[in-house]
């Protein structure tokens, strides 16, 4: 799977920065590509499923901890050094969620952002919240199912309810194994 949507295309010119970004010129506007990585990283606590959140209260933002790429980063890679940066755990991915797909403009640029995040589910191996970066304020553990409730963006919920479906099936399955099915 590329890191992004990289196809040719005749109008491909420019510089690629951190974030891996494509210039295009079309209609007089610059439409820059980039990516980010990140993930849900989930634990077990007292029968509930807990996830980290990261947060600017101050902002008014909540969201799944993630960013961009560094020179010769392959997604996963970015995922792992941006989650840990980000929340101060050392984590493992388990499996991928899915991606999310987005636009923004830097108008006193004249430019389009199309951005794609990927999403792994994770879980932690060491580390602690304490020693998270200082991009956001606050990283926190939250029930899964007040998570959805927390978030800014719809599209980070939607990865949530992915990763929580993603485990209910483990666990379905788990339990199946344990019932000699």
């Amino acid at each position: 799977m590329p890191l992004l949507a990289e196809a040719a295309a005749p109008n491909l010119r420019g510089s690629r920065s951190r974030g891996r970004s494509i210039n295009a010129a079309v209609s007089g506007k610059v439409i820059r590509h980039a990516m980010s990585a990140g993930g849900v990283v989930y634990r077990k606590r007292d029968g509930h499923t807990e996830v980290v959140l990261v947060a600017r209260p101050a902002h008014g933002l909540w969201a799944l901890p993630k960013g961009t790429p560094e020179a010769g980063e392959s997604v996963q890679q970015t995922a792992l050094r941006e989650v840990t940066e980000e929340t101060g755990l050392l984590v493992e991915i388990e499996t991928e969620i899915g991606a999310i797909r987005y636009r923004y403009g830097i108008h006193s640029e004249n430019i389009l952002v199309q951005k794609v995040v990927h999403h792994f589910l994770m879980r932690p191996i060491g580390g602690d919240i304490a020693d998270h970066d200082h991009e956001y304020d606050v990283v926190d553990w939250v029930d899964i199912h007040e998570a959805a409730g927390r978030l800014s963006y719809a599209n980070e919920r939607n990865i949530v309810e992915k990763a929580a479906e993603l485990l209910v099936r483990r666990r379905g399955l788990a339990d199946l194994r344990e019932a000699g099915a």
